[in-house]
């Protein structure tokens, strides 16, 4: 299986051959324009070889960017050197530019002021032919590896070779027309050369209005508002999702970075958020593949948060779990009952200081209550040791499973489990109930199973009892 980092490398090794092969073209092309016009005196082939001159220096910028913009990032370039591409075609569109003031400036001077006679011949014609098949090739191979590699730069050079074939048309159209007006002895087709390389400049300056735009909008970071859009809709479909509070997007060369904000449910734990962020990432790759994706974020209250998810909420904030949490209503007012667990060192005054607090913030939170009473339990802070209790203690068990037969919801208790801890004693074990209870009514029994255990061995410090459906202890 290809790695991506293969993948990548080979990605490079084929921008910088098609880049050297379009250079090494351009390079054949100037010089062969530049000979033509020279011999024939045509301001058109003249003007073509000035593109040219201007394709070689751009192909040139192309391969000296695609060299760069493929290394990989450090610490002075953290989103690594893809921009180089963005500027390269900067840089090019800028010559483009100057070449096509020129070339019309030259024009107009040679219209109004000093007039030159073409030498006609068949090779400036038989140059420019050969120009356009040799643009036809260089546009096709660049689009075919600008478009499998997502590369800005060979992608301005396919656009621009492609522009240079009708280019040269109008550069044939011109000697043509010149040839007809020195044969059949029409006047005004003498300024049929300078008027093709006036329709070539403008051509250019045309093409080179879009690229500019482009490369400018890469460089200050201009996103298409269709491609956010899409991103924050595909990501807002994700559960979990609030919302998408910032959503930026940025391109250096062929590589796209996307940086999210996303409120969730302030009650996701941290494994809930990870798996939140891993499917917002898909979410993103759906819209932008391969894009680098940063994602941060924010817990925030969800609109149909209740009184419990809010509790809950403050007790996450400060790092404690609850249990027993209750909401009771009396003539009107309501008053929160919970069991709090706290590290079994912590003193007293320490431990009733940090509930007070945290009762505070829960009234804070939930105005609607008039009331809160915690119970602070310890949390074990340490590893037990049970030591198996010996063959008298086997009666708590028996105890057990006759408390069970008196309540006709518990099928049966099994795996049960006694063993004591110093002088504690715990005990634990499986209960099976049925398929359909719902869990309010799992809870009432197995709570009053406990109690009435206790009434019979009070000895038994702690009880741990696991429900179980029918069909699961069946298996």
């Amino acid at each position: 299986m290809t790695t991506n980092a293969s993948k990548i490398a080979g990605f490079s090794a084929e921008k910088r051959s098609v880049a050297l092969h379009s250079m090494l073209a351009a390079a054949a092309m100037t010089l062969l324009k530049l000979v033509a016009g020279l011999m024939s005196g045509s301001l058109g082939v003249l003007s073509d070889a000035a593109h040219s001159g201007l394709d070689l220096v751009g192909a040139a910028l192309t391969l000296f960017s695609v060299r760069v913009s493929d290394k990989p990032a450090d610490e002075d370039h953290t989103y690594g050197h893809g921009k180089v591409e963005n500027l390269s075609s900067f840089g090019e569109v800028i010559l483009m530019a100057v070449s096509s003031g020129w070339i019309i400036w030259e024009a107009i001077d040679r219209t109004l002021h000093h007039p030159v006679e073409l030498h006609h011949s068949v090779w400036p014609v038989l140059v420019v032919v050969t120009s356009i098949g040799v643009d036809f090739w260089r546009s096709r191979q660049l689009k075919i590896v600008a478009d499998r590699t997502g590369s800005s730069a060979l992608a301005t050079d396919a656009f621009h070779f492609a522009s240079d074939i009708w280019s040269s048309v109008a550069v044939l159209a011109g000697l043509g027309a010149s040839w007809l007006g020195a044969r059949f002895g029409i006047a005004l087709l003498r300024f049929a050369d300078p008027a093709a390389a006036v329709v070539v400049s403008l051509m250019i300056l045309r093409m080179t209005l879009r690229l500019g735009h482009e490369a400018v909008g890469v460089l200050l970071d201009e996103i298409p508002a269709e491609t956010r859009r899409k991103i924050v809709s595909e990501v807002e479909r994700v559960p979990g999702v609030l919302a998408v509070e910032q959503a930026r997007v940025r391109r250096a060369g062929a590589n796209y970075f996307a940086d999210l904000t996303l409120a969730m449910p302030r009650r996701f734990t941290f494994e809930h958020t990870g798996e939140l962020v891993r499917a917002a990432t898909e979410a993103v790759h759906r819209a932008l593949p391969e894009a680098d994706v940063v994602i941060h974020t924010v817990p925030r209250q969800a609109r149909a948060e209740s009184i419990f998810d809010r509790v809950r909420a403050v007790a996450a904030r400060n790092n404690v779990s609850v249990h027993e949490l209750s909401v009771q209503s009396h003539k009107g007012r309501l008053r929160v009952e919970l069991h709090v667990e706290l590290d079994e060192t912590l003193p007293l005054l320490e431990a009733h200081s940090f509930v007070s607090a945290m009762e505070a913030e829960i009234l804070r939170e939930t105005p609607e209550i008039d009331a809160v009473l915690s119970h602070i339990e310890s949390e074990p802070a340490t590893i037990e040791q049970p030591d198996e209790v010996d063959a008298e203690d086997r009666k708590i068990e028996q105890s057990l499973l006759n408390t069970a037969r008196q309540f006709p919801e518990i099928v049966d208790v099994h795996e049960i489990k006694v063993g004591r801890n110093g002088e504690h004693i715990h005990l634990s074990c499986h209960c099976t109930l049925p398929d359909e209870l719902s869990m309010q009514r799992v809870h009432l029994v197995i709570t009053a199973l406990e109690d009435r255990f206790r009434l019979d061995c009070p000895e038994v410090y702690r009880m741990t009892i696991h429900p179980e459906p029918v069909t699961d202890n069946l298996r």
